[in-house]
């Protein structure tokens, strides 16, 4: 009889797997180690359907003043293995299973980008897209929020949807675009659906316009459940 092992599941292709063992603390190597979340008195989760979740996104007007891309320190390593954020993503997302070598360079491993449905199998060909861009995040909310808290959302490994490893020219192409200005060429409600998932996790708003265009797309597209666990 066949056990299933904590390894077997790293590398069962599921992303949201590798990415839950991540979050609790376990590398490529699978050793133990911490990532650094706000602390919460207690952790609360948000679901409704995508309608519905938009509707609930709190609406006000951005301000950039400011902001800074220093502002979030990002691609740390918060759990101390030698790999940083952006490594532990390319590891928990990678279609093939990743060999970590000294100072946690990759090799082995095949990358799927849902943006342009395209395959990489180099890593330098794939960039970390912040969901929800850092200077959006300021726009909605994060100015105000301690260095700490930034720079937890920019290094998000508690929820697969907040960080996604996509085409590096096509991220270059978002940069810090809301729906409203941009979107993937392919799967494009899946895109919405996690989208407003990262702006209920960090409890960021939406502008005016923004909402009217996630409404407007939320309308061809089927109305699934929203569900995230609350960051802060």
């Amino acid at each position: 009889m066949h056990r299933t092992s904590v390894r077997d599941l790293f590398f069962s292709g599921e992303p949201m797997i590798r990415r839950t063992l991540l979050a609790l603390g376990l590398s490529a190597g699978f050793s133990v180690g911490l990532v650094a979340v706000p602390a919460v008195a207690q952790a609360q989760d948000y679901s409704a359907p995508l309608t519905t979740a938009i509707s609930d996104l709190p609406t006000s007007s951005e301000v950039r003043t400011g902001y800074s891309r220093d502002l979030f320190p990002h691609w740390v390593d918060a759990d101390g293995d030698g790999c940083s954020t952006r490594n532990e993503v390319l590891i928990s997302e990678a279609d093939d299973p990743v060999t970590v070598g000294s100072g946690c360079s990759l090799s082995g491993g095949r990358w799927y980008s849902y943006y342009d449905r395209v395959s990489w199998t180099n890593p330098s060909d794939v960039d970390i897209d912040h969901m929800v861009p850092l200077a959006e995040a300021w726009d909605s909310g994060a100015r105000s929020w301690t260095t700490a808290t930034r720079q937890a959302f920019a290094n998000d490994l508690g929820d697969s949807r907040s960080l996604v490893g996509v085409t590096d020219n096509v991220n270059q192409a978002k940069g810090d675009q809301d729906p409203r200005e941009w979107l993937p060429t392919y799967d494009q409600c899946r895109y919405v659906r996690e989208w407003v998932a990262v702006k209920h996790r960090w409890r960021l708003t939406v502008d005016s316009g923004e909402k009217s265009a996630l409404s407007s797309l939320a309308s061809s597209c089927t109305n699934a459940t929203i569900t995230v666990t609350l960051a802060r």
